[in-house]
């Protein structure tokens, strides 16, 4: 197997994470970044105007952003997902669909016609990433419709194409979006761990405690900001494009 395009000769650390400590190889690591959008993180947002509490939101994205700049000095590469769909909702699903049912936004708009075409549409302000993690050159950003990643979408195919195995997670919901995706990578066979601390979870605190006890008993494991940034902050800087 390839050694991947970042530091080939940089030697795998181990990250300190419950349940136990994992080896990080960052030539074959990524950070996925969940739905870090105005939807879900800004004032205004559709999780804002669906009666979602996001107070917890703007620290979070302070921690996404230290945990982005340590992971492009040590040349890990930095994916971005974006959730929504087309602006005609077709992607969304009609009737026939569960996520026309369960989709918060999809039920906001439609208790609330002047809302209509502005949640989660590709094109819109609802749709962007906010204003302070803006990817950069190097970093990918692809687009899904569901709550996983993985689902009907490229995620798989771009990781498999850079030899990468583990995956690091940040972002919004970790109870819905986060966790679908880090169950999802579990049967792709990835190993995956959750910074728990740049993660913001959508409902009450104790669904973000059942999330940690799921991910860390049975798909993957969890740590912190802190661990990340000590452990991968100790390696020298580079690109993913070459030394």
């Amino acid at each position: 197997m390839p050694a991947g395009p970042a530091f080939p000769n940089v030697p795998p650390v181990t990250l300190p994470a419950r349940p136990e400590p994992i080896e990080v190889n960052p030539a074959t690591t990524a950070i996925v970044v969940i739905d870090m959008q105005n939807a879900y993180a800004s004032p205004g947002g559709y999780v804002d105007l669906a009666g979602f509490d996001i107070s917890g939101a703007a620290s979070v994205i302070g921690q996404v952003a230290q945990v982005l700049d340590t992971a492009r000095k040590a040349g890990i590469q930095v994916v971005f997902l974006q959730n929504g769909w087309d602006p005609d909702y077709v992607e969304a699903g009609g009737p026939g669909s569960p996520n026309w049912h369960k989709s918060n936004a999809l039920k906001t708009m439609r208790a609330h016609p002047g809302l209509q075409g502005k949640l989660l549409a590709r094109g819109g302000w609802d749709y962007e990433l906010v204003d302070a993690l803006q990817p950069k050159p190097g970093d990918i950003r692809l687009h899904k419709t569901r709550y996983s990643a993985f689902f009907n979408s490229q995620l798989d195919s771009v990781l498999r194409a850079r030899a990468i195995r583990t995956l690091v997670f940040v972002g919004i919901a970790s109870n819905v979006c986060v966790e679908s995706t880090l169950r999802d990578a579990f049967h792709l066979e990835y190993f995956s761990v959750m910074l728990h601390d740049a993660t913001h979870h959508l409902g009450p605190d104790y669904v973000q405690q059942a999330t940690l006890y799921n991910i860390e008993t049975f798909f993957g494991w969890v740590s912190t900001v802190a661990e990340f940034r000590s452990t991968l902050g100790q390696l020298p800087e580079g690109d993913r494009h070459g030394l």
